[in-house]
């Protein structure tokens, strides 16, 4: 078993951790974005659509897709559970999820994809050739400032983001905070609840994964 890694991407880091907090070591296989390493035949051989990360297994077969891969070791190691326990427990750790995914992670990667100067020709993930588009980058930030806003909300009624215990949900939100902060998108300086939690996700021994 190997996992196709990024140590500088977000998305890699998330399994990362997940990883981590599971107690399982993975070999891994670095592929530098920033250099096009994931658009050369090399990697594409390995993963066509060109992301990262990518599990290959002891016989071959691969898994992509970020919360793909933390499902896949979520299943072959149940403890400690980051995905949850309960049908309720997983629906509304899933739900957070998805949210802190398609609210904050994705508009902070537009953002960056469309002001870093080695992503110019490369607006859309895994692809070449795709000219940056600045007049979407005022749009995306305010699509971060509504999640932050959203985040604040429910970390002042909770502990953590997908309830009271700590969850993948965490790991996508502190993953796209310390994203957000390459760009300048860190968490407002109002929003005490946040940066509680902030505070105790990063300092668990998972985060410098």
């Amino acid at each position: 078993m190997k996992l196709y890694d990024c140590t500088m991407a977000p998305n890699p880091r998330r399994v990362r951790i997940f990883l981590a907090e599971k107690g399982v070591r993975v070999p891994m296989v670095e592929v530098d974005i920033v250099a096009g390493e994931n658009l050369r035949p090399e990697y594409l051989a390995v993963n066509p659509r060109g992301l990262l990360p990518t599990l290959e297994l002891d016989d071959g077969r691969r898994i992509d897709e970020t919360v793909a891969i933390c499902r896949y070791f979520e299943e072959t190691v149940p403890e400690p559970s980051l995905m949850g326990t309960t049908p309720l427990e997983k629906a509304e750790i899933e739900s957070w999820q998805r949210h802190v995914e398609f609210d904050g992670f994705l508009a902070i990667g537009d953002v960056f994809r469309n002001t870093a100067p080695q992503f110019t020709s490369r607006r859309i993930a895994g692809r070449s050739g795709d000219a940056a588009l600045p007049a979407l980058v005022e749009q995306a930030r305010e699509r971060v400032a509504a999640f932050y806003d959203a985040l604040e909300q429910r970390l002042a009624a909770s502990e953590y983001v997908g309830g009271p215990r700590f969850s993948i949900a965490d790991i996508t939100a502190l993953c796209a905070v310390d994203f957000g902060k390459w760009v300048g998108l860190g968490i407002p300086e109002p929003h005490a609840a946040s940066l509680r939690w902030y505070r105790q996700v990063s300092a668990r021994p998972s985060a410098k994964a």
